[in-house]
């Protein structure tokens, strides 16, 4: 191991003397095997290493490493499961997990016919139970084998019948999915075990249909096909030490099984032995510095072996996992939130484009901010990032540790570790420095040969991965040589006994951190009957392109629909481009280069072609994009305007091929797309184009008549919360769905649209309220623009009325108003309770009421507590209008926004929610980095919101646009307080706990003065 370069003491751990690379070991190099059974923790806590039970952990199973971590920590949590749907995340502690493992594995055991060798398939998505369910199958013992439900299900099928699995245990709500995409090849063997939420199945006595499946897709993957003179993995002769061998049949040796991603052709089985992954599991352990403190994410699925890396690092540690669900990684910002701000995660083992998914404001500012919760981002599965890039990414304060991880599937799981030291982040250090392999993982050994087998001691050559007992079992193998060395197919640069990723060679491509041999898309799109000849290329390595010649009339959206069905997701091609014929090259071979000029040129046509008329064009060429990429079929299927990508078919490669559609048709870069893409509306798709398409008024005016009149023509469905253009210092323009109102809010705060003086002068009925509408608060807030026609305030100033005297009518002992001019005694005055509403909780916030100029439009009172829940009640009848529970408990007291449609609250989630006050429905979150306890306040002339946060800012935010204009940092602590708006002058003053008072010009975000305080400023004397 390196020396540590962070200024920490080194900690003691085991140095072995089988992690060595055979290129290059130095004498002084050699290490030495000596005991550290015991280190000192956090907080001067003992923990055992090892050979804590006097064995050595290398030597034991996954399940029984478990078992020990659950005897030292069993009421830990082990397991977090969250949603990210608003409701609190689920988690077991340890003693919980093993306890349904348990009762798995009993059942198991009753129903499985074990003999010697067992292995059971896993078909399921992640959830709080899949550690147990894990676990349960080990505890059998037997190998788990994960199923993806999603992968096409010739795949599937064939590596369970590779793999000869007899038992395949279904998620209970998975059993349809699974039924139909296997017929007639499995069967109930037993009953659906209900609080354990999964169903065994065992393979039908006739399969012949599965029989000729497996061999279809043999056929369709022939390995090393018309590859040339390339590398075969397979065909390389292996190295092998002279001596014994591993026995797949020894008894109970198996840990998991996988399939690799067919990086030759057809995919390898891989079966994965205790003595293979135990070791991965302890030296990376030891180099992450794990404790029971950490908490680790399950960013890998299950078919990618890294992901047993994740799991039993936390699970023999006491430490937890943190699960979610697919749909959510691949939305950065709910990502993010769950990571970072609810769960506090310690440690990321990720690929570099799961990194990027984030996008670069949320890496900045959450993943490797200053005050981040991450201790180590381990990158793994793909090239590791340019340093320039990391560099820009990585707050200088930022104290996460890095690592670069290489390895491959038939050596399971990494093997080598690179920890990038803390120097090169520097900003004098070059930015040129080149990121290396590292060193071997403990018992692996790495050598370099080129391609006459020839070790490689300075130069290029291919990779070799293998090891004593570091060993898997690759399809049919029964046993294997000891120090076999498996080739990988990457290519690297040796230099002073250092490695150098370079990459894969001809044919072979790693895309969406998959390896994948191309010649497998051109295979299978060459069985297709529409296909007269075809032919595949890397596009500048960005853009897998096929190249099709068509036999007669081809549908090219049919075409791609049968490809997603005989394919992997990551080796359906980007684009299908029609020629005539193939070029070739003299020797008769396809011209690769020529059919790259032919892509080029395809590209300028459908530029020069794609020239937008206008928005009402953007959107129905928006709406075509969107079915064509989903496959949906022709003008059948409308498309709703809060339809998501995700949740309408999609996935993060169809968003990738929907970004490139997009970019392609507007003929500009679009920043900050493909994260609306994956996680907001196809309206707020459309909202983010037009405002860089174009930024002149009238077609930013136009929006909303645009999507308006293209939806309503089909079911007259119109949009909440119109666009409207927003102008400091004027009134707001007419315009539909805007609802004339006055809200009262805490501190007897007034705020109004659309009423006029004459609403203000004293009136025998209504003087209580008169006397309301003139205190300074309220006309601090009048501007000469809000004050637009007398008819309106008569109205407003009727509906007043009307309220009071349903008030009146609803209880027959509430005091009749006095008349002008009579003098109101305190025997004259009674209070009493019209009705009651239960928040379930603690209510914090003030209650915000709401009164509409319209009658028909009852008045509504909102208010949020403790429960998460935000109410809207009606003020009249005391009846719940709706809802809403939000993702923390509330202490912001709601405002309303300037066109009536919105309800703007703060939550403990770090949160503004914009709520439609008609019926509660999310309109848009901000999300800001602590919690939000401060009260919005909304700007009459302008309509932004401004609110404070825990994290010392405050913002002002434009929820018709849904972004935030301008963020102001207050350098003396959180703001607690509300934020304050004066009219006259126009200044927004902020208060925080640290004592600062700050007066603001919002236009400007310009600090017009500071005055200090000895004491905090908090809401308690508003």
């Amino acid at each position: 191991m390196s020396k540590r370069r962070d200024g920490h003491r080194p900690m003691r751990e085991r140095r072995y003397c089988g992690a060595r690379q055979d290129y290059h070991c130095p004498a002084n190099q050699q290490r030495r095997p000596c005991v550290a059974r015991r280190r000192r923790g956090r907080g001067g806590r003992v923990e055992v290493l090892p050979e804590g039970d006097g064995r050595s952990a290398a030597a034991m199973t996954l399940q029984e490493l478990v078992h020990r971590a659950a005897r030292l920590y069993s009421d830990r949590k082990a397991v977090w499961f969250d949603e990210c749907n608003g409701k609190p995340p689920a988690f077991y502690t340890y003693a919980a997990v093993v306890k349904l493992a348990t009762e798995l594995t009993a059942f198991l055991q009753k129903h499985c016919d074990q003999q010697g060798k067992c292995e059971i398939g896993l078909y399921c998505y992640p959830g709080i139970n899949l550690p147990s369910w894990i676990l349960g199958i080990l505890q059998v013992p037997a190998a788990y084998s994960p199923i993806d439900p999603d992968a096409p299900p010739v795949l599937s099928t064939y590596f369970m019948k590779k793999s000869n699995l007899q038992y395949i245990l279904v998620e209970n709500d998975k059993i349809n999915k699974f039924q139909m995409s296997h017929v007639g090849w499995f069967h109930h063997s037993s009953a659906t075990i209900e609080h354990i939420g999964l169903t065994l199945f065992q393979t039908s006595s006739s399969n012949a249909d599965l029989n000729s499946q497996v061999d279809g897709v043999k056929s369709k993957y022939e390995p090393c096909k018309a590859m040339g003179n390339s590398v075969c993995p397979d065909q390389t002769e292996v190295k092998t030490s002279e001596g014994g061998f591993m026995d797949m049949g020894q008894k109970y040796s198996l840990a998991y099984v996988l399939h690799t991603s067919g990086t030759t052709g057809i995919p390898k089985i891989v079966r994965v032995p205790h003595k293979c992954i135990v070791p991965n599991i302890q030296h990376l352990k030891s180099i992450f510095e794990i404790t029971p403190d950490d908490v680790l994410f399950l960013a890998s699925p299950l078919t990618f072996d890294p992901s047993a890396v994740e799991l039993f690092i936390a699970l023999t540690s006491g430490a937890a996992i943190l699960v979610v669900p697919n749909a959510v990684k691949m939305m950065p910002v709910e990502l993010s939130a769950a990571l970072f701000r609810r769960h506090h995660v310690t440690v990321l083992q990720a690929t570099p484009t799961l990194l990027r998914r984030f996008g670069v404001h949320i890496i900045k500012s959450a993943v490797l901010s200053a005050n981040t919760s991450l201790r180590v981002l381990a990158l793994g599965g793909e090239a590791f990032p340019v340093l320039n890039l990391l560099k820009s990414w990585k707050h200088e304060e930022n104290k996460t540790n890095i690592f670069n991880l290489y390895g491959i599937t038939e050596v399971s799981s990494w093997a080598t570790c690179y920890k990038i030291p803390e120097e090169v982040f520097s900003a004098d250090f070059r930015t040129d420095f080149p990121i290396p392999l590292g060193s071997p993982l403990l018992g692996t050994r790495v050598e370099v040969r080129d391609t006459n087998g020839s070790a490689v001691l300075e130069g290029e050559g291919q990779i070799f991965v293998g090891g004593d007992e570091r060993i898997c079992f690759l399809d049919d193998e029964i046993t294997v040589p000891l120090g076999t060395m498996r080739a990988t197919g990457d290519f690297v640069r040796v230099q002073n006994a250092k490695l150098f990723f370079l990459g894969r060679k001809d044919n072979q491509i790693k895309r969406h951190g998959k390896r994948f041999n191309i010649e497998c898309l051109q295979q299978a799109a060459e069985d297709l009957c529409q296909v007269e000849a075809c032919a595949v290329t890397w596009y500048q390595q960005e853009k897998l392109i096929l190249f099709v010649v068509p036999k007669d009339a081809l549908e090219k959206r049919e075409t791609l629909e049968e490809l997603q069905k005989r394919l992997p997701a990551h080796a359906v091609p980007d684009e299908l481009v029609l020629i005539k014929a193939l070029p070739l090259t003299s020797h008769g071979k396809v011209d690769i280069s020529e059919l790259n000029k032919i892509y080029q040129n395809h590209l300028n046509s459908r530029r020069r072609d794609s020239k937008l008329s206008g928005a009402e064009e953007l959107w129905e060429r928006l709406q075509y994009l969107w079915k064509s990429v989903l496959g949906l079929r022709g003008d059948s299927t409308r498309i709703s305007k809060d339809a998501v990508f995700l949740y309408s078919g999609g996935d993060s490669l169809k968003a990738l091929r929907f970004y490139d559609e997009i970019e392609m048709l507007v003929g500009k870069a679009v920043p900050g797309l493909l994260e609306v893409i994956l996680s907001r509306s196809i309206e707020e798709v459309y909202r983010h184009i037009l405002k860089i398409l174009f930024p002149d008024d009238d077609q930013l005016m136009n929006y909303d008549n645009v999507v308006k009149r293209k939806l309503s023509g089909n079911n007259g469905e119109e949009l909440h919360g119109k666009y409207i253009k927003l102008k400091p210092e004027t009134g707001l323009e007419a315009a539909a769905g805007l609802i004339s109102f006055m809200a009262l809010s805490r501190g007897n705060h007034v705020f109004s649209t659309n009423f006029t003086e004459s609403f203000m002068q004293r009136t025998d009925t209504v003087q209580a309220a008169v006397e309301l509408l003139q205190q300074p608060s309220f006309l601090h807030l009048m501007t000469p623009s809000i004050v637009q026609s007398h008819v309106q305030g008569y109205e407003m100033e009727n509906r007043i009325l009307t309220a009071a005297n349903k008030a009146d009518k609803a209880d027959s002992s509430a005091q009749q108003t006095p008349a002008e001019g009579s003098d109101l005694t305190t025997a004259e005055l009674a209070l009493c309770v019209r009705w009651m509403s239960n928040t379930r909780k603690c209510v914090d916030a003030s209650p915000l009421v709401v009164v509409p100029s319209k009658e028909e439009v009852s008045a509504s009172v909102y208010i949020g507590s403790h429960s998460h829940a935000m109410q809207a009640i009606d003020l009249d009848l005391g009846e719940i209008k709706w809802e809403k529970n939000l993702g923390d408990r509330i202490e912001s007291s709601a405002c309303v926004s300037k066109c009536g449609n919105f309800i703007v609250v703060g939550c403990y989630d770090g949160l503004v929610y914009v709520l439609q006050s008609s019926d509660g429905e999310t309109h848009w979150t901000f999300v800001t980095e602590d919690t939000v306890k401060s009260s919005a306040v909304v700007d009459p002339s302008s309509g932004l919101v401004y609110v404070g946060s825990h994290d010392q800012h405050v913002y002002a935010l434009d929820i018709y646009k849904k972004e935030c204009v301008w963020r102001l940092h207050c350098e003396g602590g959180a703001v607690f307080s509300s934020p304050c708006l004066s009219s006259f002058p126009h200044h927004l003053y902020v208060a925080t706990l640290g004592g600062l008072l700050l007066a603001v010009n919002p236009l400007f975000t310009v600090v017009l003065s500071i005055r200090y305080s000895t004491l905090p400023f908090t809401d308690d004397g508003e």
